[in-house]
């Protein structure tokens, strides 16, 4: 059993464009992280379905700038580490019900699906960024109990988001066009659930105990950029994470 960070212990209560998916691949509805979750602001642009309110319009801004900040967390690296956000429970933007949860992507054939609807531009510069067989967490976000359920890894590298053109879907951009599309997505499929379900609660308490002991979670961006939707892990973040499986969780 690992020992507790002090911290914890003191506070135990506390781009080769390709085919649209809809060619190839179910459409699910998927979430970027809507709505604000409890202990965490709603992250901006992730693929779901549906851009939360807090998500707004498309973030403008400087892309090449953004591009850059993408190529500092994987250029460097062969393989990089993901987690990806989407929304678990029912919500409805336009018409539409964005929900798509880890149970919902294991019921996908071959347990794949795109990961469409990101609309903030670093998020979807990670997706670019992103290859074949890289792992990723699959994140419940925008729900009661947010938090890690999961593994998947990445099957199909970045190819255009079809919702991008489609009128009647909450992520439609009528500035995007087909022959220069703004927006990508990925095919992701289900590795495995997790051998125990990660809350924000333990990552977040890690996070604090780590910022003053220099542990693996100190700077990990679900604190630091909390919005993001689509974000990067550093090796000893991922690494640490899965050791969590088989940690008794501390924090209620």
């Amino acid at each position: 059993m690992r020992e507790l960070p002090p911290l914890f212990r003191l506070t135990p209560e506390s781009s080769a464009l390709k085919a649209p998916c809809r060619e190839t691949m179910p459409r699910p509805r998927k979430r970027l992280a809507g709505a604000a979750e409890p202990d965490e602001k709603r992250p901006v642009g992730k693929r779901t379905k549906t851009k939360s309110p807090g998500e707004a319009s498309p973030e403008v801004g400087n892309s090449s700038s953004q591009e850059t900040s993408a190529s500092k967390h994987c250029g460097k690296n062969l393989r990089s580490y993901w987690l990806m956000k989407s929304e678990p429970e029912s919500r409805l933007e336009k018409g539409v019900d964005v929900k798509f949860s880890i149970e919902d992507l294991k019921a996908q054939p071959k347990q794949t699906a795109c990961w469409d609807g990101v609309r903030n531009y670093q998020a979807r510069n990670f997706l670019r960024a992103m290859k074949l067989e890289e792992e990723a967490f699959f994140y419940h976000s925008n729900c009661k109990k947010p938090g890690i359920a999961g593994l998947m890894k990445i099957v199909k590298e970045a190819y255009p988001d079809h919702t991008q053109f489609e009128k009647n879907n909450p992520h439609y951009d009528p500035s995007s066009k087909e022959d220069n599309p703004k927006w990508s997505m990925v095919d992701v499929q289900l590795v495995r659930m997790m051998k125990r379900f990660i809350p924000l609660a333990e990552l977040k308490a890690y996070h604090q105990a780590h910022k003053t002991t220099s542990g693996p979670l100190k700077n990990m961006v679900l604190f630091t950029r909390q919005r993001l939707s689509v974000q990067p892990l550093t090796q000893e973040e991922f690494d640490f994470i899965l050791s969590l499986e088989e940690e008794e969780n501390r924090v209620n």
